[in-house]
């Protein structure tokens, strides 16, 4: 069987920045060494899509002038970009798609985003659409607001689609104005620790921090006379509206302005090639996301508490949406062995919990292989 288009797209992870990216704010995410890995061919079809998933073992067929929700969830990934592919152009036509990966499911590294990425990629090189990696990015995007119904950032999509060997990528999500920032952690290395939990409240939980950081911005902007833009306000305005927004609404709104900060902080510390002062912005992360913003659980606490116990762990924090997922940990490549054997025997005595983990780095972001 021939193909006639390889492509390989990343997962990412965010070094720091964490509900920020919904907030105009600013983020540090880097694409990683594990890929989903599409192979495309036209069949010859008008419109009849073929997509098999080695992954899932699963495959399904859609008709592009007929795209319907789809009988699992990662098919309304591809059917996402597929709809807005056809907003944008009929230059789509029938073609057959396989799928493999080595990106870890349900960890918080964007499986979803490099399964958009690749597939929007992939078609524009089948078919020679013309669009280029920014529209290809907000078209990935909107195919979760629109199909998958996720309102997401924009982080994900970006860092899948624009990722660089080597660096990170200092993100405004606001103006997508971006700079590749060398990540070299020396004899360290970034290791990701699974809680394999994921709590009832992380799906209404998030939806109901990007209400409240909303809400927040409305009553500062309003008082002030500013635009209602996370960028047009400051600490003291924030603190002058401490009456006025109450005692979680004044939280959610000053986490989301020293979380940008610490973002600028921690791009500063890469320049300087200081991964120890890198190390100590995630920590602070953390611990705002688990007092200010309230989206970190039992089982990250357990395993970022153990981390700072540990001389060769400069930093850790949770990542993602909250309640559930991986902590990211900055450890000297010599001690990972000990400590993996240390951690994961404590947290199943306290969780009764399997550990899970995997070691990545900043890598090359969706491309033709």
């Amino acid at each position: 069987m021939t193909w006639d288009v390889s492509i390989a797209s990343p997962g990412r992870i965010n070094l720091i920045g964490e509900h920020t990216d919904y907030n105009d704010g600013f983020v540090l995410p880097a694409a990683i060494d594990r890929h989903i890995f599409l192979k495309l061919r036209s069949n010859g079809t008008k419109s009849r899509c073929t997509i098999k998933s080695d992954g899932f073992e699963n495959t399904f067929v859609a008709d592009l002038y007929d795209l319907k929700p789809g009988t699992e969830g990662w098919h309304d990934y591809v059917l996402g970009v597929l709809r807005e592919l056809q907003l944008l152009t009929q230059g789509v036509k029938g073609f057959d798609c396989s799928i493999t990966t080595d990106v870890p499911v349900g960890s918080g590294v964007s499986s979803s985003a490099a399964l958009e990425c690749g597939l929007a990629y992939g078609l524009n090189e089948l078919f020679d659409l013309g669009l280029d990696k920014r529209r290809l990015i907000h078209l990935c995007q909107r195919a979760e607001h629109n199909f998958v119904g996720t309102q997401c950032g924009i982080m994900d999509q970006f860092a899948s689609m624009m990722g660089k060997e080597g660096h990170s990528i200092l993100l405004d999500c606001k103006s997508l104005e971006h700079e590749y920032i060398p990540t070299h952690l020396d004899s360290y290395v970034i290791l990701m620790l699974n809680t394999n939990v994921s709590h009832n409240l992380a799906t209404s939980a998030y939806n109901t921090r990007r209400e409240e950081s909303a809400s927040a911005l409305r009553v500062v902007a309003e008082h002030f006379g500013v635009d209602p833009s996370y960028r047009s306000i400051t600490r003291g305005m924030v603190d002058a509206c401490a009456g006025k927004l109450g005692e979680v609404l004044y939280k959610r709104c000053s986490y989301i302005l020293e979380e940008n900060q610490r973002v600028l902080d921690a791009a500063d510390a890469l320049r300087r090639g200081d991964i120890v002062a890198l190390g100590e912005l995630l920590y602070k992360s953390h611990l705002g996301q688990r007092i200010k913003y309230e989206v970190s659980c039992p089982e990250l606490d357990f395993l970022v508490d153990m981390a700072k116990e540990e001389k060769s762990v400069l930093g850790a924090r949770m990542v993602g949406g909250g309640f559930g997922g991986c902590t990211l940990n900055i450890i000297h490549k010599d001690e990972v062995e000990g400590y993996l054997k240390k951690v994961s025997g404590a947290y199943y005595a306290k969780f009764e919990i399997a550990l899970s983990h995997f070691i990545t780095r900043p890598s090359q972001g969706t491309r033709l292989i």
